[in-house]
């Protein structure tokens, strides 16, 4: 019963949490991290707790463009990087996604560096959108597991990952109460044929999803997606929308399209009251939950 303790707290903290919507230059990665620095300590120095930011921050999504795999060759001197500036400012960072190489091949990772600058999760993308599949090897049936952070239980999924529920109640049948999505998400991300459907369909996944995931989880979703560059305000295809989906209240400090940083307070007692409302926790750890592969982890009931 350790998950559900958080809950019967009556005092939950209110935490800071910086949305850092990067525009990533192509194939640059010292200058994309200085730039996320340079928002990590801006967000640091405003008594943010934790900072988030896009999947591959660090590169872009250029695949097909020749010194890809390349820029992706420094990832740890990166992630050490990240660690340093998460102990030096004593904040948590999520950054973003790097991507590593295995042998031939690459793999999208996420992220959770603690406050003393310890990596306390890590997670490769499963749910690979499909142009992606051509270069990146999928987590496949390795677990969703949540893990234990200065902010609580947090879970971690990338972009993609949104559109499957499966993943959400997963994290939370291991107990995460904060999911954090990096994402590099496009208006043009359909077809033309999808897009003539509805110009605006992706913002309306996005803003429609968010929100959704964090009413049916009883938990916040700490949603940041890559932004346009700021110089062209809101006219770009490049969905941004960052934000934080909590239940009762909705979106939370959500951007516009164009690079910016929202700060958020994230009150958990929100996340409280709704499990008390809804009793989705209570209910899948029941003896009578009808569905028992969210109810059995391991072979053992949680």
């Amino acid at each position: 019963m350790r998950h559900i303790d958080y809950y019967l707290c009556k005092m939950a903290p209110t935490y800071k949490v910086a949305l850092v919507q990067l525009h990533p230059k192509p194939l640059a990665p010292a200058q994309n991290y200085e730039k996320a620095a340079a928002f990590i300590r801006d967000a640091a120095s405003k008594g943010c707790h934790l900072a988030v930011l896009p999947e591959y921050h660090l590169t872009s999504w250029v695949a097909d463009r020749p010194g890809f795999k390349e820029s992706c060759a420094d990832s740890l001197q990166y992630l050490q990087q990240y660690q340093a500036l998460a102990k030096e400012l004593r904040i948590c960072i999520v950054p973003g996604t790097i991507i590593e190489s295995d042998g031939n091949s690459l793999q999208n990772i996420a992220y959770f560096i603690s406050s003393n600058g310890d990596i306390a999760g890590r997670y490769q993308k499963k749910n690979l959108w499909h142009p992606e599949r051509r270069h990146l090897v999928s987590s496949a049936h390795e677990p969703h597991m949540a893990f234990d952070t200065p902010l609580g239980r947090v879970g971690l999924l990338i972009c993609w990952d949104l559109a499957f529920p499966e993943a959400f109640r997963e994290l939370i049948a291991d107990g995460a109460q904060i999911i954090c999505v990096p994402t590099f998400w496009s208006l043009r991300d359909v077809s033309d044929e999808g897009y003539a459907l509805n110009s605006d369909g992706e913002a309306l996944f996005l803003n429609s999803t968010v929100v959704a995931r964090a009413f049916e989880n009883t938990c916040a979703v700490v949603f940041v997606n890559a932004g346009g560059p700021p110089e062209k305000d809101e006219d770009t295809s490049f969905a941004g929308l960052s934000q934080v989906g909590v239940p009762h209240l909705g979106s939370l400090g959500r951007l516009g399209r164009a690079e910016g940083m929202s700060i958020v307070d994230l009150d958990m007692d929100v996340l409280r009251i709704a499990e008390e409302n809804y009793k989705v926790r209570e209910d899948m750890q029941g003896e009578g939950w009808h569905y028992a592969y969210t109810r059995i982890r391991d072979g053992s009931k949680l």
